[in-house]
């Protein structure tokens, strides 16, 4: 299954939001008419399909990795650092 325009644009924002300047929450408000909450909604959601995966993989498994380190931190504690260690 293909990717929205507006899934696309998503992606897009999450890859180069911290290149441009402003709070990133009002940033998301004014370019892509989403709230911050419905934004990490859908992002979370996109991260899980693979049409997301074959538009943008660095973007994607950045954000994997860094859900499965707050998850392992949550489930496991300070262990789940790799720094920690």
């Amino acid at each position: 299954m293909d990717l929205s325009a507006r899934d696309r644009a998503l992606l897009d924002f999450e890859r180069t939001w911290w290149q441009q300047p402003g709070p990133k929450g009002s940033r998301i408000r004014a370019e892509l008419g989403y709230s911050p909450t419905r934004y990490y909604d859908r992002l979370a959601t996109l991260l899980d399909e693979p049409a997301a995966f074959v538009y943008d993989p660095l973007t994607v498994m950045r954000l994997r990795r860094l859900r499965d380190q707050r998850r392992r931190a949550r489930f496991e504690g300070n262990t789940a650092d790799p720094r920690s260690r």
